[in-house]
C-alpha cells in the first residue's frame, strides 16, 4: 500500500511542472491528503498488531475471557482513537478548504 502511494505521489509531483499555480497548490493539498491517509493506515495496523501482541499469549479454536476483554478493551480504544484522529483530519481539511 506505501510502496503504492509513494509511486502515486512521484508521479502527481512530475505533472505538477505542467499545472498553473492554482492547479498545482489543489494537487499539493491533494497529496498531502493522500500521505496523511497512508500514514494513518500505518498507524492502525501498528495499533492492531500491539493489541494482538498484547492480548492474545496463544491462539486457538476459542478465546478465554481475559483474552476476549483485552480485545474487547483495546478495539474501544482503537475506536476513540480513530474518532479523534478523523475529527482532526476533518478538521484540517476544512481550514486547508478555506
Amino acid at each position: 500500500m506505501r510502496k503504492h502511494c509513494c509511486r502515486k505521489v512521484a508521479s502527481l509531483r512530475r505533472t505538477m511542472a505542467e499545472l498553473g499555480e492554482a492547479d498545482e497548490a489543489e494537487l499539493q493539498r491533494l497529496v498531502a491528503a493522500e500521505q496523511q491517509k497512508a500514514q494513518f493506515t500505518a498507524q492502525v495496523h501498528h495499533f492492531m498488531e500491539l493489541c494482538w501482541d498484547k492480548c492474545v499469549e496463544k491462539p486457538g479454536n476459542r478465546l478465554d475471557s481475559r483474552t476476549e476483554n483485552c480485545l474487547s478493551s483495546c478495539v474501544d480504544r482503537f475506536i476513540d482513537t480513530t474518532l479523534a484522529i478523523t475529527s482532526r483530519f476533518a478538521q484540517i481539511v476544512q481550514k486547508g478548504g478555506q
